[in-house]
């Protein structure tokens, strides 16, 4: 079975799933890319030493290009991210089956497009071709089924980076720092940065012993600082800058606590994945794509009302008041990942879903749960 994984640049996000489809037996793969890494993802430690083999770059010349369209013709099974609508359609026009790759695509209540993302996006999907929706959210499902489509064909799915098993990991969880609090990410409004310096001053007045650091640079990093500074934290924040991503893991392998504390402009968060792979005791925001597939309150990790600053101070409270909470908790984000949500069980999954389809079922239901099981709707308004 040929499948062509396209989207709009190629990263270390894609790259273990795309090496896990590579490794199934009777599959041959390749991923269009139709753009270079933007300037800007590099800043934040998105780099690559050279494209893999599989990799067909159709920006860097016509003969990319063609040979790009060619793998297109001759693919089975297209899984389409963010990408040229015309190269999409070049698949369906063939009636190729597609799994259209998406975050949620309502982010913001703005019912005056209703009518004209109706009618587009009805368009771009006719229920009587082979579309099916591969939900990088849990929210996803639900927006779309508000404009009629991908009911019974939407399936949970998300983004899958490194997932790391580690030779011993209660010996990593001994070794954490159970006040240390991590946060990363890009210092945006929606990502609700200043909730974590809020929440960090209640501590403080408590009388807390802690060290939140933020790792990371954007638009409200001076707010950021000189909010620190007006709540007289400079003892207790740290803003570490940005830095690449195996960095960023050291760090998240040092701290008991991550902070995500997103609204729902957060289409997934892959952050995440990255924080329950390390073993960390996750607090996170319910209307992050990313949190009701992964995470379970209570079990591996803490979930609270995104924007509820009260309800985030009294969770990290929690945890610096019990150590072996976050071990429990850490370990059972880590098994998540590890046993459940990553690449080898994506790509395994997802190749047994295709077959399913092309054999003749439509609206297969393989899985109770997790990967390639049927996505509910889900709304978090």
């Amino acid at each position: 079975m040929n499948i062509v994984f396209l989207s709009n640049f190629f990263n270390h996000h894609q790259q273990p799933f795309s090496e896990a489809l590579v490794g199934q037996a009777d599959i041959t793969y390749h991923f269009i890319a139709t753009m270079p890494i933007p300037a800007q993802r590099k800043t934040f430690g998105y780099h690559l030493e050279r494209l893999p083999s599989y990799v067909c770059p159709s920006y860097e010349s016509d003969e990319q290009m063609r040979r790009a369209l060619e793998l297109l013709d001759e693919t089975d099974v297209l899984i389409a991210g963010s990408a040229p609508e015309w190269m999409v359609r070049r698949c369906i026009r063939q009636n190729k089956l597609v799994f259209r790759y998406a975050e949620r695509p309502v982010k913001k209540r703005e019912p005056w497009k209703y009518l004209p993302r109706l009618i587009r996006w009805n368009g771009r999907n006719p229920f009587w071709k082979p579309i099916y929706l591969l939900c990088a959210s849990a929210y996803t499902a639900g927006d779309y089924a508000r404009f009629r489509l991908f009911r019974n064909k939407s399936y949970q799915w998300g983004y899958f980076p490194e997932a790391k098993r580690y030779q011993d990991i209660n010996k990593m969880l001994s070794e954490k720092v159970p006040t240390d609090i991590l946060w990363c990410g890009r210092f945006l409004d929606w990502k609700n940065p200043k909730d974590a310096i809020r929440a960090a001053s209640r501590l403080k007045k408590e009388g807390y012993f802690f060290c939140l650091r933020f790792i990371g640079s954007g638009l409200e990093e001076a707010a950021l600082r000189t909010m620190a500074a007006t709540y007289e934290l400079e003892d207790n924040v740290e803003f570490l800058g940005a830095m690449a991503p195996e960095q960023v893991r050291i760090h998240m392998e040092k701290a008991g606590i991550y902070l995500f504390t997103s609204n729902q402009q957060e289409g997934w968060g892959a952050v995440l994945n990255e924080a329950m792979n390390s073993g960390c005791a996750v607090i996170a925001g319910h209307a992050i794509g990313a949190v009701p597939f992964l995470m379970q309150d209570k079990e591996n990790g803490l979930i609270y009302p995104s924007g509820n600053v009260e309800l985030l101070y009294e969770k990290i409270k929690y945890l610096l008041d019990n150590p072996e909470a976050q071990k429990r908790l850490g370990k059972a984000a880590y098994e998540t990942i590890v046993n459940e949500w990553n690449a080898e069980a994506a790509a395994e999954r997802v190749v047994k879903l295709a077959r399913t389809i092309l054999s003749g079922d439509k609206y297969p239901d393989l899985y109770e749960s997790g990967l390639c099981s049927r996505a509910g709707l889900i709304y978090d308004h």
